[in-house]
């Protein structure tokens, strides 16, 4: 059985890409907003999240925080792959709770080497 990905991303076009990039080795599902994401990592199995920072309502970052707060889903994989790729941003995606920070435009291939490493020490 595949492993689910959850990917948060308010743009459709991102979420066409994530399939594309991901759909062969893993159940990729996709949210634009936080509230849909939470319903959905207590509903699937998911295995890693992928969250964009810049997203309306609530941002990828407090809904990191938010993640990190629930027990269960405290060691569950989070890469934040945003268009924000400053060292200040990076910073504070990890204390926002991100086990990995990638940047936009992403290497599909490095994607799947840091998810693959994810599923491996989780």
């Amino acid at each position: 059985m595949k492993k689910t990905i959850l990917a948060v991303d308010d743009s459709t076009v991102m979420h066409k890409i994530f399939k594309q990039a991901l759909s062969q080795e893993y159940r990729v599902l996709v949210t634009d907003n936080a509230i849909d994401a939470l319903s959905m990592i207590y509903h699937e199995q998911v295995t890693v999240i992928l969250l964009d920072i810049l997203m309306p309502g609530i941002d990828g970052l407090e809904l990191c925080r938010t993640i990190r707060s629930i027990p269960q889903f405290q060691n569950l994989p989070i890469i934040m792959l945003t268009a924000r790729g400053s060292s200040f941003d990076k910073v504070q995606g990890h204390l926002a709770g991100a086990t990995e920070y990638l940047t936009k435009p992403f290497d599909a291939e490095k994607l799947h080497q840091v998810i693959q490493q994810l599923i491996i020490n989780n």
